[in-house]
């Protein structure tokens, strides 16, 4: 299956999905695609969606291709169905010619024509306007970023549109090498060295998740750990898209690991909800997550084990300090990757046992079971 192409509507949704951003193994997987197929189509246009094509308002839509293609049938003259149609008889002859004739016309064959003849990109500004081009080239090659050099020649030349350029389109002309203006040797000068370019959304880890409650509403007996039950969560990564949950007690510190299967938000809600429905009464206050999209179904978390969930801002690792801290810990025992699929709830279970009983310098080197048995006690 992987060695066909995407096909038109599999395309569409590829794109769709990767603007709402999601990771290319859950779009491989709703495509029933190997990880690689999509990385290689993602990577075809530098993770760069291709803009929507729009056709002139007065080209032939499907539906009369299809009532040219009845009228064939019938045998009814070119010019009986122009007037039918409302065209010029010339437009339904050239129709005719572009597809074969009238013997071999067929509607949704000459759409598809139609739609790839449409396709005429614009030429690149860039490529347009070489001393534009140059310039572009010679701050890049000084580890200038696209939005720093859009910003420098609108400032230079407020009178001359024709030597400024947004960063959008000198993105574009990296990531996408079929435009062939920008060599890709420029692309180790971006920061970040990469060959793709990322959504808002996947960066943000925003747009999957609906009524997320923000960190900022949480209550303050949860931000002074006055109080236990509060929880801060995450995942754990390792190769091969394997993942563990972290859960760290925001008081005590303590910590609980779960094995999850896949990171898909039904089962995050599964497996995360059967530890927490462990817990004793007292100790199931809240859950504070990142901005991850395993958890889009925290509705139904809710729902489950009454536990209210808070929402970090957009890149604020620090606000689940502990979580980190805790994640961090765990390290030495999974380093970067170990593929994390591998260990059993048992193994799991030890690892937590073994954190929880080393003492911690914020506890006054008690240990983080020593201080939830008070609390429980």
């Amino acid at each position: 299956m992987d060695r066909r192409s995407l096909s038109v509507e599999d395309g569409q949704e590829l794109w769709k999905r990767w603007k709402a951003g999601e990771s290319v193994s859950d779009i491989g997987r709703a495509l029933g695609r190997r990880r690689s197929s999509i990385h290689s189509a993602l990577l075809g246009r530098g993770g760069i969606a291709p803009r929507e094509r729009v056709r002139r308002s007065d080209a032939l839509q499907l539906t009369e291709r299809e009532e040219i293609s009845r009228g064939v049938a019938r045998g009814i003259s070119i010019r009986q169905i122009a007037r039918e149609l409302k065209r010029a008889a010339s437009s339904i002859s050239r129709e005719l010619s572009r597809n074969g004739g009238a013997s071999c016309y067929r509607a949704c064959e000459a759409e598809r024509r139609a739609w790839r003849r449409a396709r005429r990109p614009k030429i690149c500004l860039l490529a347009r306007h070489s001393g534009l081009r140059q310039l572009v080239i010679a701050k890049l090659q000084s580890n200038w970023s696209p939005e720093q050099i859009s910003g420098y020649l609108a400032r230079t030349f407020p009178d001359d549109a024709g030597m400024r350029v947004s960063h959008e389109t000198i993105y574009r002309s990296l990531f996408i090498q079929a435009r062939g203006v920008l060599k890709k040797q420029l692309l180790k000068h971006l920061r970040t060295g990469r060959r793709m370019r990322h959504t808002q959304a996947a960066a943000d880890g925003r747009g999957q998740i609906l009524d997320a409650v923000s960190i900022r509403e949480r209550p303050a007996e949860v931000e002074d750990r006055a109080v236990p039950g509060h929880w801060e969560g995450d995942l754990l990564v390792g190769s091969h898209n394997s993942h563990i949950v972290t859960l760290v007690e925001r008081q005590s510190r303590f910590t609980m690991l779960a094995k999850l299967p896949s990171h898909d938000t039904r089962t995050m809600v599964r497996v995360l909800s059967g530890k927490i429905r462990k817990l004793p009464e007292q100790l199931r206050g809240s859950l504070t997550w990142d901005r991850g999209k395993e958890m889009a179904g925290h509705k139904h978390f809710t729902v489950a084990t009454n536990v209210k969930v808070y929402f970090c801002d957009p890149h604020s690792p620090w606000q689940r300090g502990s979580n980190e801290n805790t994640n961090g810990l765990l390290r030495q025992y999974f380093p970067k990757g170990t593929d994390l699929s591998a260990y059993s709830q048992r193994e799991l279970n030890a690892v937590a046992t073994q954190l929880n009983q080393r003492p911690r310098k914020t506890l006054g080197f008690s240990t983080p079971a020593d201080k939830l048995h008070e609390v429980l006690h």
